[in-house]
């Protein structure tokens, strides 16, 4: 669960957010590009890319504190 810039909480899961931000790349890809109809698109697109670098960032900071609190050293957990 993260919390949106509403303060809301958002359940919308790292998995769906993805899925969600792949169908919106394959589906540009796959034709020729609206600009006036494809903005909204592109636009959810940027936001899902957002939230996911956000959930990136705060997931990578849950394993450095964890990696911290049992001692493990960072570059030797990297080179596993």
């Amino acid at each position: 669960v993260t919390v949106n810039e509403m303060g809301k909480k958002d359940s919308t899961s790292f998995g769906k957010n993805f899925k969600d931000l792949e169908a919106i790349v394959t589906d540009f890809e796959s034709r020729e590009i609206d600009l006036e109809k494809d903005l909204p698109k592109f636009e959810k697109g940027l936001q899902l890319a957002e939230m996911l670098q956000k959930q990136l960032r705060e997931i990578e900071n849950k394993v450095v504190t964890i990696q911290k609190k049992f001692g493990v050293d960072e570059k030797a957990a990297d080179s596993d």
